[in-house]
Formats: structure tokens, C-alpha cells, sequence
């Protein structure tokens, strides 16, 4: 498979919080993978990126050559391009994972308006309301 467009969102309500991700893979054929998930309680920027982590798992298993992801979170972005330290423990963890299975493809990553994520957005919000169960 060619090259895939994931949009990619996590959300958190209460950072921490319960918590979903939403990824939208667009494959180059046409047609869409939806996934919205719950993750549990996390922050938002572990959100963010095991929103992230998805896409990539997705576009392995496409066993796609190329994938451009396009999020609204400039934590990431930044940090998967190498324009900001990962400081915390868990997010440091999480983007050693994400830039390694990127590295087994030709990847990139483009920070995008909230409003032009619409409907990642929207699959992450709808997963982290689906279970409220406190941990």
C-alpha cells in the first residue's frame, strides 16, 4: 500500500481525566478507518500521542510505505519533530515508540487548526465519554 493521511486526536476530560483517541486513515484508493477508542484516565498529551501510536500501528499493519499524520497538537508534532525535549517520563517513553515505528516508513507529521480535525476530534471526544468509571 502506498502512502496513507491519518488525522489523528486524543482527549482528555479532567486531565487527567477519562480519555479516547479518534484516528481518521485515509487510504489512497478511498475509502476511510475510523477508530475511536477509550484509553482510560490519562492526561491529555498521553492522549495525544497514543492517538499517534494508533495511526502508526494501522499504517504497519496496512503495511504501508508512507504515512502523513496531521494533528492539532503542537506538543507533539513538535516534540516527534525534534523541536521540543520530552520532559516528562511517560511522554519521553511514548515518543521513543512513536519515532521508532515511524522510522520503518517515510513519515510526517503536520500541526493543523482543531477545526480542520474535525472529525478525529470528534471520535476522540466520543471515547473518552463513553465509559466514566473512575480508576
Amino acid at each position: 500500500m502506498p502512502q496513507l493521511v491519518a488525522y489523528v486526536d486524543g482527549s482528555s476530560h479532567g486531565n487527567p481525566g477519562p480519555s479516547g483517541i479518534g484516528v481518521v486513515v485515509e487510504k489512497p484508493e478511498g475509502g476511510r478507518i475510523r477508530i475511536c477508542k477509550w484509553i482510560g484516565w490519562q492526561d491529555n498529551n498521553v492522549a495525544e500521542y497514543v492517538a499517534l501510536l494508533e495511526a502508526l500501528q494501522c499504517a504497519l499493519a496496512l503495511r504501508a510505505r508512507s504515512l502523513r499524520v496531521y494533528s492539532d497538537s503542537e506538543v507533539v508534532v513538535r516534540q516527534m519533530r525534534g523541536e521540543y525535549v520530552c520532559r516528562s517520563a511517560k511522554l519521553y517513553s511514548l515518543n521513543w515508540i512513536c519515532r521508532k515505528l515511524a522510522r520503518s516508513m517515510e513519515f510526517a507529521i503536520t500541526r493543523i487548526p482543531r477545526e480542520h480535525n474535525a472529525e478525529a476530534n470528534h471520535l476522540a471526544n466520543r471515547a473518552a465519554r463513553s465509559s466514566r468509571v473512575p480508576q
